[in-house]
């Protein structure tokens, strides 16, 4: 991205209004109508078009600007955060479109069912996705492994696929939020100033009293009518989720867990083929990897267009509009002396959680806001490890409630639901932002005084 300081300007933020004005005021109209699946009527890769055009033409297009703005506009599509996300996409296309094909879906989700009880399946799914996001480092891994499962569980269930996607969800941002090999986790330390495992304790302490009221929440829910059809299956179609869930725990990169994941599950697909009367043959492995990669086409592209509509956004000041407003509400809350600390969380929270809702990737806005958290922290007295961890946990928040973040788009196209459905039952993200809200009023938890707060740190994070 381009390191020029832009003027401010709230007009850069139109085109994003204009996006949201579109995408998701069709889809409550159609919905107002009685469409089904009304937010899927009208794609988002089309409804953000318009408001790319709006940002390439902000500010003129004369002598050269508009060439300038389509550079800055693919150099934002093509951001090293984007690509990442777009191959992680077409890995797990892939792995789940072969693990699909070979019955490792179904034979998984008959292994869970027959070990877990049936009142305790939403709760022990998301227990899961916490363990698995916090082992990977990765919402987007743990959403990719996941979901075939819960989708499987949907099958055999009269669970809805809105709620289980939104547990999957739910426990693949708790990881997100307080892995030690995150980017958030690394973005977050690094600009403050402060260890990761001392971020981690303080975290994990606002974090851990949402997670355990979202597993008692999903407990009373899946209690009720729980109707579970067990079926037999074959151990060895379990394996290659084992295997990714393995390799997952042992810290291995989310691409090198992903891809043996596709190996491992096309050579079980060759060996016992799909069922007793169907082979599976290295054609067909091949072709089911081609499926999964086109089936993520759709969130490729749209991904590619966020990350260059928010580089443009940018570009013309928007977020440095945000940044600007969010540093004078905390002149203005911190008047008074015994307020200072809580306004500056407060804006702190708020200036992470702005910059997450426009650029729709919470490492990014973490990376944006870092410098001037650390500025509002020093001047209020807040210390690093605080400051830290409430970057984390506000970006971690609305990633997993905004319709247009990259989870919710590869939640949504997995399951062919719409990612605002997924949104509206993600209730630990809900409950964290409860509990980091509560966190700021109360003032806890506190930093131990003993440990040396700040590191010494030289460069840019």
């Amino acid at each position: 991205m381009s390191q020029t300081t832009p003027q401010s300007s709230f007009a850069a933020l139109l085109p994003l209004l204009l996006f949201l004005g579109i995408f998701i005021g069709t889809g409550v109209a159609l919905t107002a109508s009685g469409t089904n699946m009304a937010f899927y009527q009208l794609s988002a890769t089309v409804a953000i078009m318009p408001a790319i055009a709006l940002a390439l033409l902000q500010g003129g297009v004369g002598r050269g600007r508009l060439q300038k703005k389509i550079t800055i506009f693919l150099t934002g599509a093509g951001e090293l955060n984007i690509m990442t996300m777009c191959m992680i996409y077409l890995l797990a296309g892939g792995f789940a479109a072969v693990a699909t094909a070979i019955g490792s879906v179904q034979a998984t989700v008959n292994f869970g069912l027959s070990l877990v009880p049936p009142s305790f399946i939403l709760p022990g799914l998301f227990i899961v996705g916490a363990f698995v996001s916090t082992a990977m480092g990765t919402s987007m891994g743990t959403v990719a492994a996941i979901t075939p499962i819960a989708l499987g569980v949907a099958a055999q269930t009269n669970i809805e696929i809105p709620l289980l996607m939104g547990v999957v969800l739910g426990g693949a941002m708790f990881g997100d939020n307080l892995s030690m090999i995150s980017d958030t986790t690394i973005a977050a330390t690094r600009t403050q100033g402060c260890e990761m495992g001392d971020k981690f304790r303080m975290n994990f302490a606002i974090a851990l009293p949402a997670a355990l009221l979202t597993a008692v929440l999903l407990w009373l829910t899946g209690a009720n009518g729980t109707q579970v059809q067990l079926a037999d299956y074959n151990f060895i179609k379990v394996l290659p989720y084992l295997t990714v869930l393995i390799l997952a725990l042992l810290g291995l990169n989310v691409f090198v867990v992903l891809a043996a994941g596709i190996v491992f599950s096309g050579a079980v697909g060759l060996l016992l083929g799909v069922d007793a009367q169907t082979s599976y043959s290295a054609l067909r492995w091949a072709q089911d990897i081609y499926k999964g990669f086109t089936g993520m086409n759709e969130i490729f592209v749209l991904s590619m267009l966020i990350g260059g509509l928010g580089e443009l956004i940018r570009f013309h000041g928007g977020i440095a509009w945000l940044l600007e407003r969010v540093d004078a509400l905390s002149r203005l809350l911190a008047r008074g002396k015994k307020a200072t600390t809580r306004a500056g969380e407060f804006c702190i929270g708020l200036l992470v959680s702005l910059a997450d809702i426009c650029t729709a990737n919470n490492t990014v806005a973490i990376i944006l806001t870092g410098s001037m958290a650390r500025e509002i922290a020093e001047k209020n007295g807040i210390d690093p490890r605080r400051s830290a961890s409430l970057l984390d946990i506000f970006s971690c928040v609305f990633q997993g409630l905004i319709p247009w973040a990259a989870q919710l788009l590869l939640a949504g196209s997995l399951a062919k639901i719409s990612p605002l459905e997924i949104a509206m039952n993600n209730w630990y993200c809900m409950l964290l932002a409860v509990a980091g809200a509560a966190a700021v009023m109360l003032g806890r938890p506190r930093a131990p005084a003993s440990r040396p707060a700040r590191l010494q740190t030289t460069g840019e994070a």
